[in-house]
């Protein structure tokens, strides 16, 4: 019996990376996909608890949801799948979650979600805003499905993909990374509505990364796909020590 695989995404349930993932996975899992109806991008954690959600079937495996990515996972595993899946791939994101930026994309969000319900779980995007190479984001993820499925060594995965934009002979190879650290240069653009009204844009810079060995931003650079083990616990266990050294008086 094939492996069941869910798949969802925050670009939502038209994107062209979901759809060229959900054919790549076919042939190693029973492929099920529960995504956004519509754009969530930097959705990131954000669950529904003031509306209801609706479901559009598709066809049988196939539905798009109201809701965030989040959503989708836990509608998906409490409520749509009569079974449990054994892996959870989100993506393919059209864009990079590298560094900082994984707090905010609801591509890695669904990737947790699956992580804290207890399924291996990976998040895959492509390094481009304009990606054209999904082959090769399509290679990374069967080969890294077909791994979190055929062993039992690496038990809750919770992996970020990030592919470069490069055709397959191209690619060098994969690198194990951790996350990066982005130049934040963005920038507030301020205009004006035909009533005179002022609105903003978030976001109109482009986006800089630290070079640095070993993490996201540089595997990318060098032409290779960047895995990054992720993990929930956001505990800073050298802060705690240096706290606990120190005297807490609490004046009732």
């Amino acid at each position: 019996m094939k492996r069941v695989i869910l798949l969802t995404n925050d670009d939502g349930i038209e994107a062209e990376g979901l759809k060229a993932l959900s054919e790549a996975l076919q042939e190693i899992g029973d492929v099920f996909i529960v995504a956004p109806d519509r754009e969530q991008s930097a959705s990131s954690r954000a669950i529904t608890l003031d509306a209801p959600l609706r479901v559009t079937e598709y066809s049988e495996k196939r539905f798009g949801v109201s809701g965030t990515p989040t959503d989708c996972v836990i509608l998906a595993v409490h409520g749509l799948l009569s079974k449990k899946p054994d892996l959870i791939v989100s993506g393919i994101n059209h864009g990079p979650n590298m560094g900082e930026d994984v707090t905010y994309s609801g591509t890695v969000a669904a990737a947790i979600e699956g992580n804290i319900l207890g399924i291996d779980s990976m998040a895959i995007s492509i390094a481009s805003w304009n990606p054209t190479q999904f082959e090769s984001a399509c290679k990374a993820a069967s080969y890294l499905a077909k791994r979190a499925l055929g062993t039992d060594e690496n038990k809750n995965i919770l992996w970020n993909i990030n592919v470069p934009d490069l055709p397959t002979k191209k690619i060098k190879g994969f690198k194990i990374t951790k996350l990066g650290s982005r130049v934040y240069n963005d920038l507030i653009i301020k205009k004006k509505d035909p009533r005179g009204r002022d609105y903003f844009w978030i976001g109109g810079g482009t986006p800089g990364w630290n070079v640095e060995e070993n993490t996201d931003f540089a595997a990318i650079s060098s032409g290779r796909v960047s895995v990054t083990p992720l993990r929930l616990d956001l505990s800073d266990y050298k802060k705690i020590v240096e706290l606990k050294e120190q005297e807490f008086e609490w004046k009732g």
